[in-house]
């Protein structure tokens, strides 16, 4: 069975990036969101066994979003995305329940390292 994945960034663009990254992996993306208040509703209804969430986001920045994803299920897998110089808020979201997280622009195989240490051996 393929691993399903969630994709959260409020930018259309990074999340077809993301997409094709993971589908040529061979997962399955079962959900996306644009915000973190949907990427909170999305994770509820879709159960994915991980989460590649942006934290600049409107609305409901990835952090709070994280936040309440972890509360809610503290074995949440999920993997943050953000830009250089936002070192500060990647602590912030790995203290809240994040796992690891990944630098925009995204490379590939940097993406795929940090979903294979977060889900283990794939």
């Amino acid at each position: 069975m393929a691993l399903r994945v969630m994709l959260v960034d409020d930018t259309a663009f990074m999340r077809r990036m993301l997409r094709d990254i993971m589908v040529q992996a061979g997962f399955e993306v079962s959900a996306e969101a644009s915000n973190g208040r949907q990427a909170v509703e999305a994770y509820r209804q879709a159960r994915p066994d991980l989460v590649i969430m942006d934290i600049t986001m409107p609305e409901m920045d990835g952090v709070a979003a994280v936040r309440e994803i972890a509360g809610a299920d503290p074995a949440a897998r999920i993997v943050m995305c953000s830009a250089l110089g936002q070192q500060e808020l990647i602590i912030e979201a790995l203290e809240a329940g994040a796992c690891d997280f990944v630098v925009k622009p995204f490379v590939p195989e940097k993406v795929l390292e940090a979903v294979r240490k977060v889900m283990g051996s794939l």
